[in-house]
């Protein structure tokens, strides 16, 4: 279970960017013939794939409201690719080692994948489209540096992928009960009495 500390932080990288994800490791691996990485990554095949998504994603997630669409088309997406990255770096090992890297893998791709779709969904509150691209770009220097950091440093990147999970679903959870209490509020409250003319 080695490769599992890499698994974890590419598994949350890759429910934030999964192309992106594929294009760091399979670049690496084409660099540096890194062992840790599955050779099906470095193909070129798959690397243009992954350039041209990666390039379509870095439109869309940056369009107010297009990017919440996008995140609802990638939900089947982004954890299906933390599991397959999971599964492929499990190698030759048993067939429950694949299986445990692959659910770890998907797993963590999912939970993070819910963290920036309700982000993204508070975000689009703001009329400004501003606020997108900041966040956008600040997601993809993050998912950039911590798996390059993770092909490395394995163990310090997966806690650091940890740390920004627990706080994202904070994040999640506190937005979530700031909304539900405000849409109770607006729901519950009384119309405001009507007046006709002539009276005082």
């Amino acid at each position: 279970m080695e490769t599992l500390p890499l698994v974890f932080s590419s598994g949350w990288a890759s429910g934030v960017n999964a192309y992106l994800v594929v294009l760091v490791l399979g670049i690496s691996d084409r660099l540096h013939d890194t062992p840790e990485i599955p050779d099906a990554l470095g193909r070129w095949d798959v690397l243009a794939a992954a350039t041209f998504l990666y390039a379509m994603e870095f439109v869309a997630d940056k369009i107010p409201y297009i990017d919440s669409t996008w995140d609802a088309i990638s939900t089947a997406i982004r954890p299906t690719a933390g599991a397959v990255i999971g599964v492929l770096m499990a190698g030759d090992a048993p067939t429950l080692q694949a299986a445990v890297l692959g659910v770890v893998g998907g797993g963590t791709a999912l939970l993070s994948h819910l963290v920036k779709s309700g982000t993204r969904l508070a975000v689009n509150s703001s009329p400004e489209p501003a606020s997108n691209v900041a966040v956008s770009v600040g997601e993809d220097l993050t998912v950039l540096a911590l798996v390059w950091f993770a092909i490395d440093h394995p163990r310090a990147a997966a806690a650091i992928a940890a740390v920004l999970l627990v706080l994202g679903l904070v994040l999640v959870y506190v937005v979530g009960r700031t909304v539900r209490r405000g849409w109770r509020r607006w729901k519950g409250r009384e119309p405001a009495p009507t007046t006709t003319l002539g009276e005082p």
